[in-house]
């Protein structure tokens, strides 16, 4: 019995032993090496090799090997935070309260250098949440009494004013942060606080003012009506001297219109005239010139006319003195005149014509031409003798 409580409390021991040695090497070995540490999309991670900063990555999947190497991550995501002060006195000594709220923004992968430079010293607001609002909360506290302090009330607290505020909370708060590499976005003033007594005597104010502003604004109403009444009144009559000066300027228009139709017609009308003066002048310059080109002509013909004439007259001149010459020539000469007319008759005989000599007073027998007639007759011309026998006719041979 014993020694089964033995054999059991000896491999309890032997497995606590082993459990032992094996944290002490998972932790020893936690410090030369990490595999697959994961940094998320929103975080930034650091990388530590002997205890000091190698790199500073963005998400992923990280691992390494080394003496004493780690890696560390920076959170990326907003932190937000509300800071409530109800005791601020402004510059004309008047006691506020403001509540503020606002993200704070950690450096990112952007801000490699400034990490490398401010871990050190700032390592936990880094990391830690709680640390790095508690330490912007006090930051704007100051941010806070600083631009309230710097105002009166009226320029705190009414109408945009606040806006004026809220910047330079914002502008003082951030270059606050800026030294331990922070930053603030979104800031906002959701709400004034006022003690009781200073509500009351705000209240007051403000009833009174807007006392003051009512009568102010009855007085205004008043004389708005008033001048608008008068405003309305020159309107009619700016109205009507502008529908008077327009129908005045719309018949100067039609006058000058009328006027300059008018013109208009009256150069047309000269045009006209004009036109027709050169047409009629044009007209008689042809008929004139048509007239004398017609005198011309008539005169000329009347010229040839003569000239033809007195040609005439000398060409019955020549012949009638070439007749009288022939015919004196004739009487003179009778034999002359016998050979012509022989000649006469002669050349009014071809070859083939046929003579007959019959007495006078008988018929002539035909002879008709054909196989073994000759001609009796030689009809060549010749000049008879001078004789008072009877002439004899000569006929010539019809052809059959």
């Amino acid at each position: 019995m014993n020694t089964s409580r033995t054999k059991v409390a000896g491999r309890i021991f032997s497995v606590l032993a082993i459990v032992i040695v094996i944290l002490f090497l998972v932790s020893f070995a936690g410090r030369f090496v990490y595999i697959f540490s994961s940094v998320e999309a929103q975080e930034v991670g650091i990388q530590f090799q002997n205890n000091r900063i190698s790199d500073v990555v963005g998400p992923g999947v990280y691992s390494d090997i080394g003496l004493f190497v780690s890696l560390q991550t920076i959170s990326s995501q907003a932190i937000p935070f509300g800071v409530t002060d109800e005791e601020i006195i402004t510059a004309d000594k008047q006691r506020i309260g403001l509540k503020v709220s606002g993200d704070i923004f950690r450096p990112g992968i952007a801000q490699k250098d400034e990490i490398r430079t401010l871990w050190s010293q700032y390592r936990g607001i880094y990391t830690d949440d709680d640390q790095a609002t508690a330490r912007v909360v006090d930051l704007t506290r100051q941010s806070m009494k600083v631009c309230v302090g710097d105002r009166s009330f009226d320029d705190n607290i009414i109408g945009t004013s606040r806006d004026a505020l809220r910047a330079c909370i914002d502008e003082e708060l951030n270059k606050l942060v800026a030294r331990i590499g922070l930053r603030i976005e979104n800031l906002v003033i959701p709400e004034v606080i006022l003690s009781p007594a200073v509500q009351t005597s705000l209240d007051a104010i403000v009833q009174s003012r807007l006392d003051t502003e009512k009568a102010s604004q009855d007085e205004l109403r008043e004389r708005a009506q008033a001048l608008a009444e008068q405003a309305r009144q020159e309107g009619e009559i700016r109205v009507e001297q502008s529908r008077i000066q327009e129908q005045t300027r719309q018949q100067v228009l039609l006058a000058q219109l009328e006027q300059e139709r008018l013109q208009a017609q009256l150069v047309v009308i000269e045009a006209e005239r004009a036109n027709s003066l050169a047409q009629l002048e044009t007209t008689r310059v042809v008929i004139e010139a048509t007239k004398a080109n017609e005198l011309l002509a008539a005169q000329e013909n009347v010229e040839i006319n003569l000239v033809l004439a007195e040609a005439a007259i000398a060409k019955a001149e020549a012949d009638a003195a070439f007749q009288r010459e022939l015919a004196a020539l004739y009487t003179a000469n009778p034999e002359y005149v016998r050979l012509l007319l022989v000649q006469a008759n002669a050349s009014a005989l071809s070859a083939s014509d046929k003579i007959i000599f019959t007495p006078e007073g008988t018929t002539p027998t035909i002879v008709l031409p054909g196989p073994g007639i000759v001609p009796t007759v030689d009809t060549t011309p010749q000049i008879a003798p001078q004789s008072d026998a009877p002439e004899e006719t000569a006929v010539p041979e019809e052809d059959s």
